[in-house]
């Protein structure tokens, strides 16, 4: 019943509800886009790219899309290109200059950021939209017959454009989301893909465990253990190890009391203050090692053999305990570069305010780079645990692995960390209009008018 009375709250919130009300349209759009299939391909006969992208790094690419990418459809790119951009933008401005003074103008610098991510994004568009097309009918072995009008220089020409715009709109969505809706719009468009094949991967596990016999039980414990870990990833996003702070109190001729100090307060550090980024990073280059070992150089070799059997296995041994190895050393490196101690440092002593029995500036620095590294460590180990749990289920419960994604990985991480924050900024709306927020309970109050 609570439940229901905070949904009649939201509703009453004008902004509120125009801005959930736009969200929810252009998700809808965008879901739509998803079902649109290339101009030129016939779309009966995508079986064996739909088969060839349910399991293994494509069935990860294609859950990102929403799908998208196994329809052949206009947004089959999804908003990945723009992330990625995103990404080598934010590592690049550790070592340019011209990016570091960009990002310390303000408002100014971080529109130029945005408009140099956006040419980044269409420059990798240009180059994965050929590889995609080219990649249909060898790769996935779409016949022939599938290309309606031939696969000359026009279908080529005319289908980069068509999926370099499609990413280019869903990137502008993502925007509008972002600006006119509720919650961070790239995010959520990147949720709703990875939600809308939740359904369809649970339905195929549990048809299989009916035909083998009657295993109700099974897949209700499964359920159990998904929303297990579910709790265990809101648990590492919302962890945060509360560093105290003081204040000096100002008195009336603006000076400071000797010996006498306002309330205390706390600089809270996240356990897992990466995020999903360090995933996705190892995810990237947990594509090396099958290149390597498909190269010229090493493709008939024993090495070269080994290379692709155990690292095209995303369930397998040798490819689980490389990638969680390389989350736990992404995740020192992100935490390092977007954690600024020192700035942390800085805006704590000139605001007054220092960490009792820690002198202020560098030794707070110090301080806050010494806990820092020291919370890191158990994060980086759970987030690898996290990423790597759907071997474990694979191989011990022997779930099939479209359902098997669900628990654990990017994917999860990504729908537990954008739900959690699209809630903060729902519950701030009901706070502030004195309603009792989502996140917490107690009695209602009284709207302001």
């Amino acid at each position: 019943m609570k439940f229901i009375e905070t949904l009649k709250n939201v509703w009453k919130i004008e902004e509120l509800r125009n801005r959930i009300l736009v969200t929810l349209g252009l998700l809808l759009v965008y879901r739509f886009g998803a079902q649109v299939v290339l101009p030129g391909i016939d779309a009966t006969q995508l079986e064996s790219l739909q088969t060839g992208t349910s399991e293994g790094i494509f069935g990860i690419l294609n859950a990102f899309t929403g799908g998208a990418f196994a329809n052949a459809s206009v947004f089959a790119l999804g908003i990945m290109p723009y992330i990625s951009a995103s990404i080598v933008v934010q590592l690049m401005g550790i070592a340019i200059p011209y990016l570091q003074k960009l990002q310390k103008e303000g408002a100014s610098g971080q529109k130029k950021i945005t408009q140099i991510t956006r040419w980044l994004t269409i420059a990798i568009c240009l180059v994965q939209a050929p590889g995609y097309l080219a990649s249909l009918q060898p790769m996935f072995g779409i016949p022939n017959s599938a290309f309606l009008l031939g696969q000359g220089g026009m279908f080529y020409f005319s289908s980069i454009v068509i999926l370099v715009t499609g990413c280019i709109f869903a990137m502008w969505l993502g925007e509008k989301i972002t600006d006119k809706g509720i919650g961070n719009g790239i995010s959520l468009l990147i949720m709703v893909g990875i939600i809308a094949t939740l359904p369809k991967s649970f339905l195929q596990n549990a048809a299989s465990r009916l035909e083998t016999g009657n295993n109700v039980m099974m897949i209700l414990f499964e359920i159990v253990i998904w929303l297990v870990i579910i709790l265990l990833s809101i648990l590492l996003v919302m962890a945060v190890r509360k560093i105290a702070v003081q204040y000096a109190r100002r008195s009336a001729t603006g000076g400071y009391e000797k010996n006498v100090f306002g309330s205390r307060q706390y600089i809270p550090l996240k356990l897992n203050a990466s995020g999903v980024m360090p995933i996705i990073f190892a995810q990237a280059i947990m594509f090396v090692p099958g290149l390597i070992g498909g190269s010229s150089l090493l493709k008939d070799t024993a090495s070269g053999l080994w290379l692709q059997s155990n690292f095209s296995d995303i369930f397998g041994f040798w490819y689980n305990l490389v990638f969680a190895l390389l989350i736990i050393i992404f995740t020192y490196f992100y935490t390092a570069i977007t954690v600024p101690t020192n700035k942390m440092a800085d805006d704590l002593k000139r605001s007054g305010g220092f960490i009792p029995g820690i002198r202020p500036g560098s030794e707070t620095s110090e301080y806050l780079d010494k806990i820092m590294s020291q919370i890191t460590l158990p994060g980086s180990i759970f987030l690898a645990l996290i990423a790597v749990f759907p071997a474990f289920i694979v191989k011990l419960l022997n779930v099939q692995s479209g359902w098997a994604l669900f628990f654990g990985g990017t994917s999860l991480l990504i729908m537990v960390g954008v739900a959690i924050d699209t809630m903060q900024q729902v519950n701030s709306y009901l706070l502030n209009r004195h309603y009792d927020g989502l996140m917490k309970t107690g009695k209602n109050r009284k709207a302001v008018a």
